[in-house]
């Protein structure tokens, strides 16, 4: 005799099956520049929500890190909800990360005296998952802590970005450390674009996209972040500044 399985069991294994597609299709969501030249670099098309991804600067913002800082501030910008900015120093100027479309009615900062505290501040913040992003200003990423933080921002389909800042330049040569992140830039400031009058022109900056799951490195010249958070593709130019031969390393 045949069994007749009740509904309310075929039922839960709908809803069941139904949260797994819903919680996939969150995955799978992309946050597009809007620039197909790096987007058909990226799976998906763009910045993955549900990942993390590592911002550095280069050259000589290795240090302060105030191009990255822009750059992060203008994905962070095009996301929706509050963003939690987590940090140890209190040298972010938000006057500059406002012009990059980040508004400091979006923003809540969390400020901790150690880095430690400010891993576990990043993990809870991508665990809360009502969030549209979570940033943290990081010296170093443990491969562990680096899993810890994608399994989080996996769960709930929240947006991690770990901006690594250092305090000595000697310190940056952990940037070649494995970790967990699903992309890698590294940001550095490019001279000013040439205006047809006196006055100094928007700021470029030359993104290196040094890491990226199931796909290929690349590195593009940028007009630095509009008031909406919007980058733009420049010519490439021969007079960059700054260069050196550990910048210009790629990493795996």
């Amino acid at each position: 005799m045949a069994h007749v399985r009740p509904q309310g069991v075929m039922d839960e294994l709908r809803e069941r099956i139904a949260r797994i597609e819903g919680t996939t299709a969150r995955k799978a969501n992309t946050l597009p520049f809007g620039v197909p030249e790096i987007d058909s670099r990226l799976p998906g098309g763009g910045m993955a929500f549900g990942a993390l991804h590592e911002v550095a600067g280069g050259g000589s913002g290795t240090v302060d890190g105030a191009a990255a800082a822009l750059f992060v501030a203008g994905i962070a910008a095009r996301t929706n909800g509050k963003i939690l900015w987590c940090l140890t120093r209190q040298d972010l100027f938000f006057p500059a990360i406002a012009q990059a479309g980040l508004h400091p009615d979006r923003v809540v900062f969390c400020e901790a005296d150690r880095e430690e505290d400010v891993l576990s501040a990043f993990e809870e913040g991508l665990s809360f998952g009502g969030l549209g992003a979570v940033v943290a200003e990081l010296v170093r990423l443990p491969m562990t802590a680096s899993r810890r933080l994608q399994l989080a921002a996996e769960k709930t389909g929240t947006m991690g970005i770990a901006l690594r800042r250092w305090r000595r330049q000697t310190e940056a040569s952990d940037y070649g450390q494995p970790t967990a992140s699903a992309t890698r830039w590294r940001v550095s400031a490019l001279p000013s674009e040439e205006l047809p009058v006196f006055g100094i022109g928007r700021a470029r900056w030359l993104a290196e996209l040094m890491r990226v799951k199931a796909g290929e490195c690349a590195e593009f010249e940028l007009g630095a972040c509009d008031a909406k958070g919007r980058v733009r593709l420049l010519p490439v130019s021969d007079n960059r500044q700054g260069e050196d031969p550990w910048r210009r390393t790629r990493f795996a």
